[in-house]
């Protein structure tokens, strides 16, 4: 006998996914690798270049002589490879190919050079296996559980949060060890504060059993699944009007790094040549196991703070917008420089980026986001979070924290855009 469909019980549904479209104005995740060396890029008055090392050596060997060991020696010297390359290849070196038809450069390792300065000390955007650029998952997913934990201690008395490991108890214990710990003991200090209590000390209840301990195995964010995001490949889209814009575009630009002087007035620090993404969009997916949520219980009694997908990114939104509203107030504030070491800091386009009340982004991710949007440091006090600045990182005595901000120019020189700031829309 065979159950009709309208008869036959139906398999709870204990899954919520979403498929989410990601967008930002200019992003960089860094790779494991901080900068390249000089003989790992190379640059034109408009492109930067970087050579699939493989294919290079096996061209380089193909046209015979000297070039290959001269590859060699530029490699032990850390040096520049442009002349070698058109002494070998060509004046259109850019074009060449290996033994095997393989390009030198691929088309996905080419960026638009977004200034005409010499680029030095080159950091390189994360790649995937592929050498595309793409986003981690676990770089979206560590922006989410900083999100959740500036929730949970923000509102600290709705969701049951033990006495102490709330703001005041650890700005009391942070006023106490600052000083006392080594470079290694810092890194991991938030873990002993407050991280590993907030996430991890739970007890958990499966099929009857129960399950206890610190650690990944108790941590209540296994029942998110983040998935990497599709790679990031350069493409036209439609707009609803009908005009074709390019997205994904690989850039290498100029970043200003830039603080204040005491009244004020805008002050150049130094210049980063940075790999970025341009008009990015790519999607990546989002996955809460409601079943295992409901597993975890908090052994102090402290309630979860999210049962479902649109209350997480709800959690996203509002800290993003505590991050929002502390940097327009620090771009309020600055005043352009136009002579400071060469350099004309006009923050105009800063300070207008800034203009709206209600932040238009959903999260801050990767490079350029700093402290406030890699920690809760906005809960605590204005002098301990200077504080701490001086103690585990560059000492700037009497200034807020952070200082130093990274803005990034356009061709023209132009101090245009600022990184990090990411859109999510459900599709």
């Amino acid at each position: 006998m065979v159950v009709s469909p309208e008869f036959a019980l139906k398999k709870p549904d204990f899954y919520q996914s979403q498929r989410i479209q990601l967008t930002s104005p200019i992003l960089h995740i860094g790779s494991s690798v901080s900068r390249l060396n000089p003989f790992e890029y190379v640059q034109t008055d408009k492109k930067v270049y970087l050579p699939h090392q493989e294919a290079l050596a096996k061209g380089l060997l193909r046209q015979g002589g000297r070039f290959l060991d001269d590859y060699i020696q530029a490699i032990e010297e850390r040096q520049d490879i442009s002349k070698l390359l058109k002494q070998a290849f060509g004046a259109e070196w850019w074009n060449a190919v290996d033994g095997n038809g393989e390009a030198i450069f691929p088309k996905i390792a080419i960026s638009q050079k977004l200034t005409s300065e010499k680029i030095t000390d080159l950091r390189p955007m994360i790649r995937n296996g592929m050498g595309q650029l793409f986003i981690p998952g676990s770089s979206i997913k560590g922006a989410i559980r900083t999100a959740i934990a500036y929730h949970l201690l923000k509102y600290a008395d709705r969701y049951q949060v033990p006495t102490t490991k709330r703001v005041s108890e650890i700005e009391k214990t942070l006023r106490q060890k600052l000083g006392q710990l080594n470079q290694y003991q810092q890194k991991f200090l938030d873990d002993d504060l407050f991280m590993v209590n907030l996430f991890s000390e739970y007890s958990l209840t499966y099929q009857d059993r129960n399950f206890s301990g610190k650690g990944p195995n108790t941590d209540f964010l296994r029942a998110l699944k983040v998935t990497d995001s599709e790679p990031i490949l350069e493409k036209k889209i439609t707009t609803k009007k009908g005009q074709e814009i390019p997205v994904n575009i690989p850039v290498v630009a100029e970043v200003v790094v830039s603080s204040r002087f005491p009244d004020y007035l805008a002050k150049y620090k130094a210049s980063i040549y940075v790999e970025m993404v341009r008009n990015l969009q790519t999607e990546f997916t989002l996955t809460l196991d409601t079943e295992m949520l409901s597993w975890f219980k908090h052994k102090q009694g402290m309630k979860l703070p999210f049962s479902n997908l649109d209350e997480l990114l709800q959690i996203c939104q509002e800290f993003t917008q505590e991050q929002w509203d502390f940097e327009h107030d620090y771009w309020q504030e600055i005043k352009n420089n136009p002579r400071a070491s060469g350099k004309n800091l006009d923050f105009n386009y800063i300070r207008e980026f800034y203009e709206p009340e209600k932040s238009p982004y959903s999260l801050r991710l990767g490079w350029g986001s700093g402290m406030n949007g890699t920690t809760i440091d906005l809960l605590l006090d204005d002098e301990l979070r200077e504080e701490i600045r001086d103690t585990c990182g560059l000492k700037a005595p009497g200034f807020e924290a952070p200082k130093s901000r990274r803005t990034v120019m356009n061709p023209n020189s132009e101090i245009k855009f600022v990184p990090g700031w990411v859109k999510f829309k459900s599709l």
